[in-house]
């Protein structure tokens, strides 16, 4: 039996009332907080147990270390524009041992990847939907020839 046909069986075995105590105990423990999202979808046990399944595998078959995983949050988080999730994964990664700059330097980062997408998305959209400059195209004709 695999390690997740186990964890399968013992989850029908405990019930999703316990498991969901227990793992809920457990991320208190390793982040020194629960999501609200984890704490409002308990009253949905098996949309719960799916996502902390997921989740889980997601982290637990990753090469990366726990920390570098937390600062990705915070840069998804804050492109996303989620403060909560921001601020849930900035306190996680420093349990983690993150430091100020390291947790700064993602946010800038975030910063700029979240400026790239929305200057390649409109821009895109702008040469579907808007009349091409001819003053423009001129002078980008000019500019080639010198």
């Amino acid at each position: 039996m695999s390690e997740f046909e186990q964890l399968l069986k013992d989850i029908a075995e405990r019930g999703s009332a316990s498991t969901i105590d227990s793992w809920m105990q457990t991320i208190e423990r390793t982040y020194g907080q629960v999501p609200y999202i984890f704490q409002q979808m308990a009253e949905n046990p098996p949309a719960l147990i799916s996502h902390l399944l997921y989740r889980n595998e997601v982290e637990h078959t990753s090469s990366l270390d726990p920390k570098v995983i937390e600062l990705i949050s915070i840069a998804a988080a804050a492109a996303l524009r989620c403060p909560h999730c921001t601020r849930f994964h900035m306190k996680s990664a420093q349990k983690m041992g993150a430091t100020r700059n390291e947790i700064l330097e993602v946010i800038l980062i975030a910063g700029l990847m979240a400026n790239a997408a929305v200057l390649a998305t409109s821009y895109r959209v702008a040469d579907e939907h808007l009349e091409k400059c001819s003053a423009c195209e001129i002078g980008s004709h000019a500019n080639k020839l010198s």
